[in-house]
């Protein structure tokens, strides 16, 4: 998920300017760490309702293998760490830290109990990610400010895989799910699912048509990658379909054609991007 924070290095072609990765690198670092905060603190908040469920009773603080105590002082030192690393990257990318943090702690205690919002809120969470990557990359002489399509296609992707496992959740778990699972239409979540979907591939083939200035030369080319966009996003509505109880996003990262599809648009992006030069 992290990753997502490293994507306006790769847009504002600084991929190979070793100190703007470096700073990138460093706040995906800090992300990473709060990433693993709000898990902890995740599992903290529902330990014993962990320990009642057929999986998630095998996850660290609920089976016992790291200790309530243990799991706390944990949290408290990567908040520390990260939040000092992400600001001294830039107070922008602090904020952005800091912001990502209370969304997250609001989404563990309260939020992720009401249904939509909690998708809308996972959601915020990348599109945080991209803020923090884009003024981690900025310099006085070359600023980089977060490009509108790329937070819309950020936010519209992770709200289409949000809904998707929601949907997924809603078909395999239905007579045990949580309060906030039932709150969902099943047939409503799948016009939610769809729209979104339509709305990532849109807003990302408008993006490859309308590059900012640096990408200008890679116009012609660019547009390609959206059929990758496309069979990504339906194998993953194909994993959805799987009964077995495993998450979709999990699965997807072991679903070889899946991978093979995001290292392929992975590598052509780049490749457009980066050799690409204005000819005449």
């Amino acid at each position: 998920k992290n990753l997502f924070v490293l994507a306006p290095v790769v847009f504002a072609k600084n991929l190979f300017h070793e100190p703007v990765l470096l700073r990138a690198l460093a706040a995906d670092a800090a992300f990473s760490m709060l990433s693993g905060v709000v898990y902890t603190i995740n599992d903290l908040v529902d330990v014993e309702e962990d320990r009642r469920h057929p999986t998630k009773r095998l996850r660290p603080v609920a089976s016992g293998d790291v200790s309530i105590p243990v799991a706390r002082g944990a949290s408290v030192f990567l908040i520390v760490v990260a939040l000092t690393g992400a600001f001294a990257i830039d107070p922008a990318v602090g904020g952005a830290a800091l912001a990502y943090l209370a969304l997250n702690l609001a989404y563990s205690l309260r939020l992720k109990q009401v249904a939509y919002l909690d998708v809308a809120c996972i959601a915020a969470g990348f599109v945080l990610r991209v803020v923090a990557g884009s003024y981690a990359v900025s310099t006085p002489a070359h600023p980089v400010y977060p490009s509108l399509y790329l937070l819309m296609s950020t936010g519209f992707l992770a709200l289409f895989l949000g809904f998707g496992k929601r949907a997924h959740e809603l078909e395999v778990h239905e007579a045990k799910a949580r309060s906030s699972l039932r709150a969902y239409n099943p047939v409503a979540l799948r016009a939610v699912l769809w729209t979104f979907a339509l709305l990532t591939v849109g807003v990302y083939l408008a993006w490859t048509l309308d590059p900012p200035p640096q990408l200008v030369f890679a116009r012609r080319y660019l547009w390609i990658t959206t059929a990758f966009v496309l069979v990504a996003m339906t194998r993953f509505v194909k994993l959805l379909r799987s009964r077995d109880g495993e998450s979709p996003t999990d699965a997807m990262l072991r679903d070889v054609p899946f991978v093979v599809t995001v290292l392929g648009w992975a590598v052509l992006v780049v490749t457009i991007i980066y050799q690409l030069r204005p000819t005449g």
